[in-house]
């Protein structure tokens, strides 16, 4: 049993969002008054607050493709504009994608509120309370922790606010900081390991916020800030726990089979069996035809088997091909991530089709030297129904951290504190799932520069594609290096159009008329 069960209770339970709706009196929906009196009601909120996760502005489609098309891996081909201009960096504060991803996180931010503010009023058994509890103090860690990489400038709304409170100011980056640290602290302190072997209604229930996930997202906040070794601290606690590990196949953490496995921190769950209906839940309020599906896999789909509105760039194909594993193979993880044809490698299919496309037949011949997204598509299913992505319902779990990315992380931080000898046998754990020979032979006794760089191709190499190499390049400051940035523009010329301060998003402009204490991003 999982996570997606629990959200079945999304259409009585979302508790709308916006707290000014609850005046209406429908005897059919919950209010205030009525909810939030049992345990039952506590998880029912719960999950609401995990359902904000599943709409377009959060991970159903946008916020994923919005960090993807930024960094050097991938680059926007699409006809609709909005994508091209968030790719391109040249997005204007009215673009209608900003106000999604704004708005589905702030609404995610509410309901974690909602949660915070009733639960502790109820009478249930204590230790489910705080398991409820440390997972509304993550889920809106998370959202803070994705607004300020993307917008960077965010109001910290903590509380559930009284109409005249709404128009809240932007908080410093201090202050979101300590924010985002307390939240996952919050979090950590409350909950367990695993499910497993708990007692209460969410016994064995994957998919859930663990300890893990909360010190794996503290961890990661350190690092981002540079406090090394509090972040070290946090990943050596998780490797300490003895849940984790890599599955054999990378393949594994990127399609609906194996889901929530050993090397699963924390996914957001889609599936095409779970929810009310069929229908995508794009924007507004919850209704039954919602299900609760993903449309990334369309939007990433090949030509002729979905949109194609994201490509990777060659330079990411390309550095794939530096280094060949023990057996002179091409790094797996390259057909794992990327599609495209190599009769050498076998790689000649494409959703089970022959790439080049087969005569007196519709199906589309590819180029034969196009590359497609592979990671998070249906692409290499064998019982996927359809063949492609047309029906725009995607059950693939969308991984927001996996256990690779602890060890590299834990390696960059045993790095930055002169540790560079303990940082060999991290990163080795990565290199030996991709077959690729020992590091401590191959380059022995790097000095702390060298393994930066390092590092910076591990793990290009480990999470391309997967929304993890633009927060990567802000926070190491390569858009304000001369040489990498001239780099950047060699690998994606799309960061041609950067110019300082456009790193992040643009506050949406129906913000700023409806907020008159918000003040715009500089450069726009």
């Amino acid at each position: 049993m999982n996570l997606r069960k629990g959200l079945l209770f999304l259409t009585t339970a979302l508790l709308f969002g916006c707290e000014e709706q609850l005046e209406l009196t429908n005897p059919n929906r919950p209010t205030t008054e009525s909810f939030w009196q049992t345990s039952d009601e506590a998880i029912r909120g719960l999950s609401s607050a995990y359902a904000a996760f599943t709409q377009d502005g959060t991970y159903m489609r946008f916020f994923p493709m919005a960090v993807d098309i930024r960094a050097d891996d991938y680059k926007g081909d699409s006809p609709w504009i909005d994508i091209v201009q968030i790719s391109t960096f040249n997005v204007p504060a009215t673009s209608a994608p900003l106000i999604w991803m704004w708005s589905n996180h702030y609404q995610a931010i509410w309901r974690a509120n909602q949660v915070l503010t009733y639960v502790p009023d109820i009478e249930m058994e204590e230790d489910l309370k705080q398991r409820v509890l440390g997972q509304a103090y993550f889920l809106r860690g998370l959202a803070f922790f994705n607004m300020r990489m993307m917008f960077k400038s965010i109001p910290l709304i903590t509380t559930l606010q009284e109409p005249e409170n709404y128009n809240v100011s932007q908080a410093s980056d201090e202050e979101i900081w300590a924010q985002i640290y307390s939240d996952f602290q919050m979090a950590k302190d409350r909950l367990p390991v695993t499910y497993a072997n708990l007692t209460g209604p969410d016994q064995g229930q994957a998919g859930r916020a663990t300890k893990g996930a909360a010190a794996g997202f503290l961890g990661k906040a350190y690092l981002y800030n540079q406090e090394w070794q509090r972040a070290a601290d946090e990943f050596a606690e998780i490797i300490g726990y003895g849940v984790y590990q890599l599955v054999p196949n990378y393949r594994d953490n990127f399609t609906y089979l194996n889901e929530n496995n050993v090397e699963s921190i924390f996914e957001i769950q889609f599936s095409r069996e779970t929810g009310g209906g069929i229908d995508l839940g794009w924007q507004g309020e919850p209704a039954p035809t919602w299900g609760q599906t993903s449309a990334q896999a369309i939007t990433y789909g090949a030509d002729g088997y979905g949109f194609s509105d994201v490509l990777p760039t060659t330079w990411i194909y390309q550095e794939y091909q530096q280094e060949r594993t023990t057996d002179d193979q091409l790094d797996p993880r390259a057909s794992a991530s990327i599609a495209f044809y190599n009769p050498a490698s076998g790689d000649t299919t494409i959703y089970g089709n022959p790439w080049l496309g087969r005569a007196g037949t519709t199906i589309p011949a590819l180029a034969p030297g196009a590359i497609y997204p592979r990671k998070f598509t249906n692409d290499g299913m064998p019982d996927y129904l359809g063949g492609n992505e047309y029906d725009w319902r995607s059950g693939i779990n969308y991984r927001l951290m996996r256990y690779a990315d602890v060890l590299l992380m834990y390696a960059e931080a045993l790095n930055e504190l002169g540790r560079t000898a303990d940082a060999y046998p991290l990163i080795q754990q990565v290199r030996d799932r991709a077959h690729l020979p020992d590091l401590a032979t191959t380059q022995p006794g790097l000095g702390q520069q060298a393994m930066r760089e390092q590092l910076a191709h591990e793990r290009a190499l480990e999470f391309a594609l997967e929304g993890l190499r633009y927060y990567d390049i802000l926070r190491w400051g390569w858009l304000y290096d001369a040489d990498k940035l001239a780099m950047l523009r060699a690998h994606d010329p799309e960061f041609n159009n950067w110019v300082p301060g456009k790193e992040f998003l643009p506050i949406p402009q129906s913000e700023l008329n409806a907020n008159p204490n918000l003040n715009q991003n500089p450069s726009y």
